[in-house]
């Protein structure tokens, strides 16, 4: 693979600090972000606290629209700009600008894992939340897999690192994404954006919105995508590792008055992937399932294994076939004068079919016509109630309630030969929470912020095993909660900030719903909760008139009760292997984000992470296949110790660096040149598992093209992954399926190979 050595990258880190940027500064650091996008507040309340010069970026984060170097929190913002620069088009590359966040993919969306700072969730049960909540407009997805589809008719994507339950509850315990999409305007406005590649991928998106009275705004989006894959199934020529979506989204906006607002949102979508994983290393003497004759050849003819494989042979259509919709309903008035109460009711209902050859192979017989079939279904409703005080005032406030039901359904089958299941399963929570929050400007320069929330949970399950002679399970349980932060900031200067925080996490109670759920099970009731303690001082400044930015964070959090799958002995004396709490992690680094702005059409931008993700305490983790007692496998049942080891997922360093060059061509055009540099260290995908390390890389996109001065539209020529290096999204050791002979298979990302391409936009 081409990668550079680590020092080689820390040296290139160096020399570039003072270009080290937030991405949302690179494109559009001439012209600030409207606040509208944030769903339109009401005036006054929630309106920004700048005066909007130029340079200033918008965000929600304390819920409230404010300048991003005001807010006393690690944030960055992605924009449109930033994210088709660096060949973002769906939301699992989005960590490829956001170096604190790491996305793996999976066969399948819910398997897939988001972690900010080294904290994710490791466990495939439907009723185990996330520690990284994904928000669309305010709202919570209730189901991380509905989050895996393109981005369509984003207006900004907002990423908060570490903990932000006080205000986002439960499954914000590490952080969260926030995707802001657009609001109706005042006038008419359409954007539209196409792109073609060279590997066949295809699609477009559409956004109109304007007026249809004094009163009333609207806008409508439409998106489609299409991309065929890129590994090939030499079974029957297909193309798989591919995916096409289709999303529909509107909004209505009534504002009856000069102080209230009703908007009225739907979406749908509807897409389908592929699935194929190629297998990137096998033993020559390796026999599938331990089988006379099925020797790599037979179960994978035609396939050559290496590293740089994009081959495999399955003979059953490994597919996920999704649909789902929703909407919200968002209302805002002035009361007491000048305070707001803002109210957002949802509902949202997802399907996904995954229907997976779990054999991975072509081989004959019944052993290769292993597979699995099953599908996730949710349903959730949610309504939160805040009250809001003026932005403007030394003490502000915001306090509020939230409610949400959420139900989960799962039937899972697999078979007919080995590794057998036929079970279902459901998973309902109701939670109930209080939150408030105050600012408090006890000097001119000083603000206090406290906040708190209390939350009571009530979870239930139940579940059917048919291959155990219909067994059947249930059981419920209830926690109630609290979380709380306080932050102290003092700005020297209007470009100097200085500030501390000490925040608490919660990540709810679950049950373990997956193959293998028996009484013992059943009876060790509940995961526990998970909780963490995250402590943060940071520097938010800016320079040359505020040409250059440079943003500092440095954090250190603490994780107890870290729900994660170990061997658990019950009450019985047996022991299995489930979700539990294992322990503790602990993770701490450094985060740097800015900008700079030299002249009028050269912008370069970035941002860097150095993190220190380790386990505090997990003393009894599962072995990885093939591991020896010399490897650290010892023990009855056999067990590694990984206390004192690193985390998964977690690159000790990653970064982005991205520049734009847009000179005059003639009156009415300008040229455009754009590069982005993407660096991540090596890392591991599974517990200390040497067929699961990643090694380090990077990947540089760039871009040539013209586009209207006024920016009505825009035509650029791409190629990504110019240097053509190749590294995995993911790796997963299957030499359980070998006789524990080596056999390790690989998803590919989207830029595993070179590609190219041209996008074209149009604003008007």
């Amino acid at each position: 693979m081409g990668i550079f050595h680590q020092s080689v990258c820390r040296g290139a880190l160096a020399a570039s600090l003072a270009l080290i940027a937030n991405p949302a500064f690179a494109k559009d650091a001439d012209k600030p972000l409207d606040a509208s996008a944030a769903q339109q507040p009401a005036p006054e309340a929630s309106a920004p606290p700048s005066s909007g010069q130029e340079g200033d970026i918008i965000v929600t984060a304390n819920k409230r629209a404010e300048n991003i170097q005001r807010v006393p929190l690690a944030v960055s913002v992605l924009t449109p700009a930033a994210l088709a620069s660096a060949g973002v088009r769906n939301f699992q590359d989005i960590a490829k600008i956001s170096p604190s966040l790491v996305v793996r993919p999976a066969e399948q969306p819910q398997n897939s894992n988001v972690s900010l700072r080294g904290v994710g969730t490791f466990a495939f049960g439907i009723g185990v939340e996330s520690s990284v909540a994904v928000l669309v407009d305010e709202v919570p997805l209730a189901f991380q897999a509905r989050a895996f589809t393109d981005l369509p008719d984003v207006e900004r994507i907002e990423v908060l690192r570490g903990p932000q339950s006080t205000l986002y509850g439960k499954s914000a315990s590490a952080g969260l994404i926030n995707v802001i999409t657009r609001a109706p305007t005042d006038t008419l406005h359409v954007r539209a954006n196409a792109v073609v590649t060279t590997d066949n991928e295809r699609g477009g998106n559409v956004s109109i919105s304007g007026p249809i009275s004094d009163s009333v705004g609207y806008v409508v989006s439409a998106a489609y995508n299409y991309w065929d894959g890129n590994v090939r199934n030499v079974y029957d020529g297909k193309r798989v590792n591919g995916r096409e979506t289709i999303n529909l989204r509107g909004k209505l906006r009534w504002t009856p008055t000069d102080t209230s607002s009703v908007t009225l949102s739907a979406n749908y979508v509807n897409g389908n992937t592929d699935v194929g994983r190629p297998f990137i290393r096998v033993a020559p003497n390796a026999l599938f399932r331990g089988q006379a004759g099925l020797t790599p050849a037979v179960v994978f003819p035609g396939v050559t294994i290496s590293e740089k494989n994009q081959d495999v042979s399955n003979n059953f259509d490994a597919r996920t076939k999704y649909s789902g919709g929703g909407g919200y309903l968002r209302t805002e008035v002035a009361v007491f004068g000048d305070s707001n109460l803002i109210t957002v009711t949802s509902y949202d209902r997802f399907h996904l079919g995954d229907y997976l050859d779990q054999d991975d192979t072509s081989a004959p017989g019944a052993f290769g016509n292993n597979n699995q079939i099953g599908a996730f279904n949710s349903e959730q409703v949610t309504n939160e109630v805040r009250l809001q005080s003026a932005s403007t005032k030394p003490f502000r406030y915001t306090v509020g309630t939230y409610f949400a039901n959420l139900s989960f359904g799962r039937p899972f089958s697999r078979g007919p030969v080995f590794s057998l299941a036929n079970w279902s399963a459901t998973s309902k929570s109701r939670q109930v929470a209080g939150f408030a929050q105050i600012d408090w400007q006890f000097l001119p320069k000083a603000t206090l912020t406290a906040g708190g929330r209390v939350q009571n949970e009530a979870v239930s399950y139940t579940f059917l095993d048919r291959l155990a002679n219909n067994a059947f399970y249930s059981g419920h349980a209830e926690d109630t909660a609290g979380t709380y932060k306080v932050n102290l900031r003092y700005e020297f200067t209007p470009d100097l900030m200085l500030f501390g925080t000490y925040a608490t996490g919660y990540k709810g109670q679950t049950y373990d719903l997956t193959t293998g759920f028996n009484l013992n099970r059943a009876l060790a009731g509940p995961i526990r909760p998970e909780r963490s303690r995250d402590r943060e001082i940071g520097a938010r400044t800016q320079f040359f008139d505020r040409r250059l930015t440079l943003n500092l964070t440095l954090f250190d959090t603490d994780y107890t009760n870290l729900q994660a799958q170990s061997i658990e002995t019950l009450a019985d004396g047996t022991q299995n292997y489930r979700l539990t709490n294992v322990g503790g992690l602990k993770t701490r680094g450094v985060e740097l984000e800015g900008s700079a702005r030299i002249g009028s059409d050269v912008t370069f931008g970035g941002a860097v992470t150095y993190l220190d993700a380790h386990y505090t305490d997990y003393a009894i983790a599962q072995c990885y296949p093939t591991q020896t007692a010399a490897q650290g496998c010892t023990g009855s049942p056999a067990r590694q110790n990984l206390t004192g080891g690193r985390a998964l997922q977690a690159p000790e360093w990653k970064f982005s660096l991205s520049g734009d060059y847009t000179p005059a061509l003639t009156e009415k055009l300008r040229g455009i040149a754009q590069f982005n540099w993407q660096y991540q260290s090596s890392l591991n995908y599974g517990l200390r598992d040497p067929e699961t390390f990643q090694p380090a890389f990077h990947i540089v996109n760039v871009g040539i093209g013209v586009r209207d001065a006024d920016r009505r539209w825009e035509v650029v020529g791409f190629i990504n992954n110019l240097f053509d290096q190749q590294y995995f999204a993911s790796l997963v050791n299957t030499a359980g399926n070998f006789g524990n002979q080596r056999a390790t298979q690989a998803l590919l990302p989207r830029d595993f190979r070179r590609y190219g391409g041209v996008r074209l936009s149009v604003n008007f």
